[in-house]
C-alpha cells in the first residue's frame, strides 16, 4: 500500500484534488530492480499503483502506449540525453540567499573544453562511478555550454526501462552532488547568465518479427522507411496538442524564448539541431528520431508517451510526411510557413485540454486531470515578481 496523495498534489506539495486521501494497492515491478548506490547491500525499484490512481500515473500512461506498439508488432528502443547545471550551493545556502546570485561550479567552463574536462575530471569520474554502482552506465559524460553545465547521454534500452533509468539518473546525480556540498539542477533555465538546458529523447521501433530497425531505409532520401515517415508525420500533426506532456513547468517555456538554441517550431530535419524532431540515420541500425523539444526538467514517462502516441497515431492513419524539412538555422530563425509552438504553459495547456486527438490517445480522465495540474502550476507563479521585472518597472513612470 502507498498514499495516493502523491497523485493529487503539485510540485510544491500543495493539494490540488479532493480526497479520499488513503492508501492504495501497489505492485512492485521487479524488472526495475537495481543496486542503490548510496548504501551497501541495498536496492531500489519502482512500484506502480494498481488501484484508482493507476490510470492517472505517468508510468501507466507510457505502458499503455508501449502495449499499443507491441500490438502493432513493434518494440520501442529509446534513450535520454540530459544537460544539467551544477551549482556551488547547498540546500542551506540557496535558502539563505533566497535562490538569488547563484554560484556555479566550474564558472570558467567553456563548451566541450578539454581544459574544463581535465580540471574537473575527478568530479566527473566520481559521478560516473556512482551512476555505475546504481546500474547506470552512461554512454558519455562531459562538459557542455555555459557555467556549471554538464551533459550525460544514457544508453538506449527498452522503452519503459529507458524512462525509468532517466528518472533514476536525475535522482542519483542530485543526491551525489548534495553529498558533496553542491546542487545539480535540471531546471530548464536557471537564470541570467545560464544556458537553457535540454533533456532530449531519441526513439526507434524494432520490428518484432525480423528484429530489424523499422525506421531504417538506407536507400531513401533521408534514410527513413515509410513506417518512420508515417511516425514522423504523426509527430508533426500532434505535438502542438500534447506539448504540456513534454513541457509541463512554467520554467520550461523560458527555454524556448528568443536567444536560446531550443527548437521553437513544429518542425523536422535531418541532422539539424534547430528542428523539433531531428532525423539521425548514420547507419541502418542506428536510425532514430530525436525529440529536441523537452528541457531537462521533463517527465521522462510522459514525454515518451506523448512522442510514442503521436507517432503510432501517424502510423495507424498512414499519414504522409507532407511537411518539408527545415533548412539549417540559428536560435532565432523561424522558417516561413512553419507553426510556432506555444510560448507559455497556459496557452499550451488550453490547446491540450481542447484536443480531441489527445483525448482519443490518452483518455478524457487523464487529459482533464493533467490539464488541471498544468493550469494550477501556471497559476502558482502568476503573481510572482522576478528581480528582472523589478529592475524594469519599479522606477518607471
Amino acid at each position: 500500500l502507498f498514499a495516493n496523495v502523491i497523485g493529487k498534489w503539485d510540485t510544491g506539495e500543495a493539494i490540488l484534488f479532493p480526497g479520499p486521501y488513503r492508501s492504495e494497492t501497489i505492485a512492485y515491478d521487479v524488472a526495475s530492480l537495481r543496486p542503490y548506490p548510496f548504501e551497501a547491500k541495498a536496492a531500489v525499484l519502482v512500484a506502480d499503483f494498481t488501484g484508482p490512481q493507476r490510470d492517472l500515473s505517468p508510468r501507466a500512461i507510457l505502458a499503455q502506449q508501449l502495449a499499443r506498439a507491441a500490438a502493432m508488432g513493434f518494440a520501442v528502443e529509446a534513450a535520454f540525453e540530459f544537460e544539467f547545471i551544477v551549482l556551488s550551493e547547498t540546500a542551506e545556502s540557496l535558502r539563505a540567499k533566497n535562490f538569488a546570485s547563484l554560484s556555479p561550479f566550474a564558472p570558467d567552463n567553456r563548451c566541450w573544453s578539454g581544459q574544463t574536462a581535465a580540471t574537473h575530471a575527478p568530479f566527473v569520474a566520481d559521478l560516473e562511478e556512482c551512476l555505475k554502482r546504481g546500474g547506470i552506465d552512461p554512454y558519455s559524460l562531459s562538459v557542455e555550454l555555459g557555467p556549471g553545465c554538464f551533459e550525460a547521454t544514457l544508453r538506449h534500452g527498452e522503452g519503459l526501462s529507458a524512462a525509468d533509468e532517466a528518472s533514476f539518473f536525475r535522482m542519483f546525480t542530485k543526491a551525489f552532488c548534495r553529498q558533496r556540498g553542491l546542487t545539480a539542477s535540471f531546471m530548464a533555465l536557471t537564470g541570467e547568465g545560464f544556458p537553457g538546458i535540454g533533456g532530449h529523447l531519441t526513439l526507434s521501433l524494432r520490428d518484432v518479427k525480423t528484429g530489424g530497425n523499422a525506421f531504417a531505409a538506407p536507400e531513401a532520401q533521408h534514410g527513413l522507411s515509410p513506417v518512420a515517415e508515417n511516425f514522423l508525420a504523426g509527430l508533426i500533426a500532434t505535438l502542438p496538442e500534447v506539448f504540456p506532456m513534454i513541457a509541463n513547468t512554467v520554467n520550461a517555456y523560458r527555454r524556448v524564448a528568443p536567444g536560446s538554441w531550443a527548437p521553437k517550431t513544429v518542425s523536422w530535419a535531418p541532422y539539424n539541431y534547430a528542428a523539433a524532431v531531428r532525423v539521425a540515420a548514420e547507419t541502418a541500425a542506428m536510425t532514430r528520431l530525436e525529440l529536441r523539444l523537452p528541457a531537462s526538467d521533463l517527465n521522462p514517462h510522459l514525454a515518451m508517451a506523448a512522442m510514442l502516441a503521436a507517432g503510432l497515431d501517424g502510423m495507424a492513419r498512414k499519414l504522409p510526411l507532407a511537411a518539408p524539412p527545415i533548412a539549417a538555422g540559428g536560435p532565432n530563425e523561424i522558417p516561413e510557413g512553419v507553426e510556432r509552438l506555444a510560448s507559455d504553459l497556459l496557452v499550451a495547456t488550453r490547446k491540450f485540454r481542447a484536443s480531441e486527438r489527445a483525448r482519443a490517445l490518452f483518455g478524457a480522465a487523464f487529459v482533464d486531470h493533467f490539464a488541471a495540474i498544468c493550469e494550477a502550476e501556471d497559476a502558482s507563479l502568476r503573481r510572482a515578481v522576478s528581480a528582472a521585472e523589478l529592475r524594469r518597472y519599479l522606477e518607471l513612470g
